[in-house]
């Protein structure tokens, strides 16, 4: 039988550990994950969160190994998304009496929506609940990053727990940050928080400062480890990442047929260099998307480079360029480049969706027919180091 896990006396770790998922909608876990779910026994027991559909038995195995769960007062439902929901109408299957706690307006309506009619309550910001001992308070996060999002301090405990925000696509034998390399949590953690939250920078933003008022020695994510003696790092990471502009870095991404346009990323990659700038160059043929991201949340520049194929730019880069824009980085200094053999739209389309993104265009569009020449070569790292 799986066993739960005690974090704090009385309170259980009692989720999933997901040690094969490899793609999480277009966003590569080569780390698997898990889905954490918290069981608190105190004169009202209360589960926060369940699991993903099909880790059901892994989830009631850990919360029977502590209690009968048809004694369980009261489910608390911190985000619809069915990682987190899906478990829902099996668990409610154990504990029929049980309250389903969510919030308001979103909440309510995506629950009844998705599951049906069961006996809910639905919480709005600051709403607490009483459950013996300890107070449960509800801080709403919406677009954090569904409306329906939020998060549930436990003050008697200092524990938050987070869903969501500082998470990590990130299977592990470990439950907390201490038990695991802390440069791969926090690696996860950016990447995370990169390819799911960028969007939402400022409702991040908001979560942050929320959390920074609250006194919180551990914070008991939705996925991943948890938190307990790096509080202050992942706190300060989500600082930077929703807050600041980053002053320097840069990325270079490209595709190409003939080694031409790779030819011109490498040159580029090496100008940035030689400016004295930490630069990350990336073959979309053998790089995927959600890590180039990753470095894209912390960098300056972004150079993105593509050939013609058909008088497109090539699949890999198109795919990279919508991913990107959907995740709305702000405040970076890009440009486009490529090589052609005759027609050479790309580049120019290539541009066009760099300025859809939301970035500054700080070089024009860097266009070379056929195979780059030393003397265009040297140009190109002129104009780079000129920036």
């Amino acid at each position: 039988m799986m066993q739960a896990i005690e974090m704090k006396k009385g309170i259980y770790w009692v989720g999933a550990i997901d040690w094969a998922l490899r793609n999480f909608h277009g966003y590569e876990t080569s780390r698997g994950s898990t889905y954490n779910a918290y069981l608190i026994i105190d004169e009202k027991i209360t589960l926060i969160d369940t699991v993903k559909e099909g880790f059901t038995d892994e989830l009631m195995q850990r919360v029977s190994s502590i209690i009968d769960p048809s004694k369980i007062d009261y489910v608390i439902s911190s985000h619809l998304e069915r990682d987190h929901s899906g478990a829902i109408p099996a668990v409610m299957k154990y504990c029929p009496n049980a309250t389903v706690v969510t919030s308001l307006p979103h909440g309510l309506k995506g629950l009844k929506s998705y599951y049906g009619e069961y006996k809910y309550q639905g919480v709005k910001a600051g709403d607490t609940i009483s459950i013996g001992t300890r107070t449960l308070q509800f801080v709403t996060t919406p677009m954090l990053h569904w409306p329906d999002s939020m998060i549930t301090y436990c003050p008697e405990e200092k524990i938050l727990f987070s869903n969501d925000a500082f998470g990590q696509h990130y299977a592990t034998s470990g439950r907390f940050d201490d038990e695991c390399p802390i440069s791969q949590v926090m690696e996860e953690a950016k990447k995370y928080y990169a390819n799911i939250l960028m969007l939402y920078g400022r409702q991040a933003e908001i979560a942050y400062k929320t959390v920074s008022g609250l006194d919180v020695e551990m914070i008991a994510t939705g996925h991943g480890v948890n938190w307990r003696s790096h509080v202050k790092e992942i706190l300060a990471g989500y600082k930077e990442w929703s807050t600041a502009i980053p002053e320097t870095g840069a990325v270079v991404v490209f595709d190409s047929m003939w080694h031409s346009t790779e030819i011109m990323a490498t040159a580029i990659a090496e100008a940035f260099t030689v400016k004295g700038i930490e630069t990350k160059l990336y073959d979309l043929k053998v790089n995927h998307i959600s890590d180039i991201v990753t470095e894209v949340l912390t960098s300056k520049y972004i150079a993105v480079g593509s050939p013609t194929l058909n008088n497109m730019m090539m699949p890999t880069v198109a795919e990279f360029l919508c991913y990107l824009r959907g995740l709305s980085p702000k405040n970076r200094q890009a440009f486009a480049f490529g090589s052609y053999g005759w027609g050479g739209q790309s580049i120019a389309q290539v541009e066009e969706e760099l300025k859809k993104c939301g970035f500054t265009i700080c070089l024009d569009k860097i266009r070379l027919e056929n195979i780059p020449n030393q003397k265009q070569l040297a140009e190109i790292t002129q104009k780079i180091i000129d920036l």
